[in-house]
């Protein structure tokens, strides 16, 4: 996408600023002090911002992203989920919708104008402090990506629960029925942050060069399947080659997850998981997958381990479902371990 880079660098998950503000009419009775949140936080937040039609001030919206794989064999869709149950006063964010409509790949990021187009819908205003959420059943899967999708575009105040499971689990409160029809607003056309995304031919001429003399060197992690990196299992899509892009290393995202809850780890036991990838801190990671979604469940634990340079982490848009189709069999970049 051909969009002017953000001038001013979106702050790194782990390091978000305090909200402050001055206009009388817009003080903030609450504040998270980092993007990862527990349901505890935002319960007491939603206390503290009750629903009210002729409020002005920020406001606190939770954002529902449940999504599932389209070849789910339950063949669950996260709008159904969301029917079932939901945290009182969500709206729905809808993964398949809010995308780029003219890309042969299914969840490239979406234009500026699709985007605040979307937000104007959902009702949000730009000073809103946005929580983005999953489903209970997953735990965390495709909240990230909404979140980080927000980073790119330059929400200023956006979080991620940690998680839904547990909100559930703890007896918070939820409420059934269709999304919610709020009130829409005029969400202004952002900017797309192009630091926080490698396009498709700068990864193709960092992997043409992996392993040359005076190459430029990055640190490439994969949270697919290890049999799918590896080559040796199938692609969830039908006539896609498995393998993996030359240099990347395995990180199954599940693995950045406490196995019960499947809430991220403990910053210090995530970064003990980076630390035994022997990464180098001082280049670039790039975090990939299979269509960009768990890529950034990797993205968002580096940011909690407080792992590499913020400005030097990059998410692979496209991710393995472009790399497989756009790669020609000659050049020798789709990887399998034999």
């Amino acid at each position: 996408m051909a969009f002017a880079a953000l001038r001013n660098s979106i702050p790194s998950p782990t390091r978000l600023a305090r909200p402050t503000m001055s206009i009388a009419h817009q003080t903030r009775q609450f504040s998270f002090s980092s993007y990862l949140i527990t349901p505890k936080e935002l319960d007491a937040a939603l206390k503290k911002n009750p629903r009210t039609k002729i409020s002005t001030s920020p406001r606190v919206v939770p954002l529902c992203a449940a999504w599932f794989m389209p070849n789910d064999p339950e063949g669950r869709k996260g709008i159904d989920i969301f029917r079932k149950h939901h945290i009182p006063q969500a709206r729905f964010f809808d993964l398949d919708g809010v995308k780029d409509h003219d890309s042969p790949y299914p969840h490239m990021l979406p234009t500026a104008e699709t985007f605040a187009e979307a937000m104007s819908e959902l009702g949000i205003r730009r000073d809103d402090e946005v929580v983005v959420y999953d489903t209970e059943e997953l735990g965390i899967f495709s909240a990230p990506r909404v979140g980080w999708t927000l980073r790119v575009f330059g929400h200023p105040r956006v979080h991620l629960l940690n998680n839904y499971r547990l909100w559930v689990r703890e007896g918070y409160p939820t409420e059934t029925g269709e999304p919610l029809q709020p009130e829409k607003t005029s969400y202004p056309v952002p900017t797309y942050d192009s630091k926080l995304v490698i396009p498709y031919r700068e990864l193709k001429e960092i992997a043409k060069e992996h392993r040359k003399e005076g190459a430029k060197e990055v640190e490439i992690l994969d949270a697919r399947s290890y049999g799918r990196w590896a080559g040796t299992d199938p692609e969830p899509r039908p006539g896609l080659s498995s393998g993996h892009i030359p240099g990347s290393q395995s990180l199954p995202f599940q693995e950045l997850l406490d196995p019960d809850t499947k809430t991220y780890l403990p910053g210090p036991e995530l970064r003990k998981i980076f630390e035994g990838k022997d990464l180098d801190t001082s280049k670039s990671i790039i975090s990939s997958c299979g269509t960009g979604v768990t890529a950034t469940i990797i993205e968002t634990a580096l940011g909690e381990a407080e792992f590499g340079e913020p400005n030097l982490r990059r998410v692979y848009d496209g991710s393995w479902t472009e790399w497989a189709q756009r790669v020609k069999p000659e050049e020798g970049l789709i990887k399998k371990e034999t």
